[in-house]
């Protein structure tokens, strides 16, 4: 039987590729329009991706699009903006990181496929690592509940969003999926982005430069091999792989933007990758569920 651990550089290539976007987004693109940012980062990948899929949705997918594109893609790039507004980035941050862990429970609930022991301390790991990681003396004073509140909802709608991928991926190919939840999200977020923030921001060659990275190689690209990996190793693995999201931004805030690496970012960022090897170790198991099964898995 084929060992689905190969499929893990394929997952991390996903939060790797978002990753950068935080010093991308840092240096190349307009501060003051997050949602109109979501808009056109979502928009372009998704038709590029329809176009090579050369497939529509066709009778539920239309429904499902556009529930899997609003968790995954508008609702969460509005909620994140809130948080954004609201929280110091560290804080928001560590509250995403417990996305793996909610994965888990959902994949149990949604799904059936109950967690194995070690995959759920390397998602309470993991977290430790983040916080480890992110978070500095005073990050927590005065906390504004709005923003946990959004934060908290966005990291539970995108893990609801991947678990149910996950559990509809098998009727339809990994490309036009991942197409139809891009445009849908977009879709979703356009009416926001126009009520808050009016008409789209002005673009010059450096910021048409960072769209087009984020669109089509942090996005585009990264959403693909997203969800072809959560079809191979199931949204507990993927979940704890996504930790190597904040990871790679203080790795590149500290190569491209001469920012220092302190001692409690180097252990933080042993502990992520501790949680993650402990999470994608092998062990005794049952033999995976076949993708389309009837009863729990789609």
């Amino acid at each position: 039987m084929e060992d689905n651990r190969r499929w893990l550089p394929v997952a991390a290539i996903a939060p790797i590729l978002w990753g950068s976007t935080y010093y991308v987004t840092r240096h190349a693109l307009p501060a003051d329009s997050p949602l109109w940012g979501g808009v056109l980062r979502a928009l372009p990948a998704g038709l590029v991706l329809l176009v090579l899929a050369r497939r529509l949705p066709r009778g539920s997918w239309w429904w499902r699009s556009l529930v899997l594109g609003t968790l995954t893609v508008g609702a969460f790039f509005a909620l994140v903006y809130v948080a954004a507004q609201a929280l110091p980035s560290s804080i928001a941050s560590t509250v995403m990181a417990l996305g793996p862990v909610v994965m888990m429970l959902a994949a149990w609930v949604l799904l059936g496929r109950r967690p194995l022991l070690r995959a759920v301390l390397g998602g309470v790991l993991g977290v430790l690592g983040v916080a480890v990681m992110l978070l500095g003396g005073g990050d927590g004073a005065g906390l504004d509940p709005r923003g946990i509140a959004a934060s908290v909802a966005a990291m539970l709608m995108s893990s609801i969003g991947y678990v149910l991928a996950n559990r509809w991926q098998g009727e339809v190919e990994v490309l036009p999926l991942t197409a139809w939840q891009l445009v849908a999200g977009a879709l979703v977020l356009l009416p926001v982005a126009v009520a808050v923030e009016g008409a789209p921001p002005a673009l010059d060659g450096t910021a048409l430069l960072g769209f087009a990275y984020v669109s089509l190689v942090a996005t585009a690209v990264a959403n693909v091999a997203w969800f072809a990996a959560l079809r191979h190793l199931g949204p507990s693995t993927v979940g704890l792989v996504g930790l190597l999201n904040p990871v790679t931004g203080v790795l590149l805030g500290t190569v491209l933007a001469a920012e220092v690496l302190t001692w409690r970012q180097t252990l933080g960022i042993a502990v992520v990758l501790g949680a993650m090897a402990l999470g994608a170790s092998r062990g005794r198991r049952r033999a995976p569920e076949a993708v389309g099964a009837v009863g729990p898995l789609r």
